[in-house]
C-alpha cells in the first residue's frame, strides 16, 4: 500500500507563486508513475503535470511555462513549483503514483488564488 501526503497549498495573488509537495510512504519513484492532478468545484480531476520513473515530464498545455515537476528520490518526494498563478487555477491539487494495476491518490491539497 502505498500512501501520499500533499503539503504546501494556500491562498496566494494572483501573479503569486507556491510550491507543492507530495511525500510518498517509500522508495517508489522509481516503479511507479508520478503526477499531479487538480479538480475545480463542479468540474473533472484534470492532468496538471506527470514525471515517469526516467524523470520525463509532460505538463497540461494550460500549465506550460508557468509550472515545473520534479521529484528527489532520496527524499521521497515530488514537488510542484507554480508560478505566475491564476485565479482559473484555483483547484485542489492531488498527487497521484501509478502503475499497471496500481493507482494510488493524496487526500488532495487547496490552492485559492484571488485577490
Amino acid at each position: 500500500q502505498v500512501q501520499l501526503v500533499e503539503s504546501g497549498g494556500g491562498l496566494v495573488q494572483p501573479g503569486g507563486s507556491l510550491r507543492l509537495s507530495c511525500a510518498a510512504s517509500g522508495s517508489i519513484f522509481n516503479v511507479y508513475t508520478m503526477g499531479w492532478y487538480r479538480q475545480a468545484p463542479g468540474k473533472a480531476r484534470d492532468l496538471v503535470a506527470v514525471i515517469t520513473t526516467g524523470g520525463t515530464t509532460i505538463y497540461a498545455d494550460s500549465v506550460k511555462g508557468r509550472f515545473t515537476c520534479s521529484k528527489d528520490n532520496a527524499k521521497n518526494t515530488m514537488y510542484l513549483q507554480m508560478n505566475s498563478l491564476q485565479p482559473e487555477d484555483t483547484a485542489v491539487y492531488y498527487c497521484n503514483a501509478r502503475k499497471p494495476s496500481y493507482n494510488y491518490w493524496g487526500q488532495g491539497t487547496q490552492v485559492t488564488v484571488s485577490s
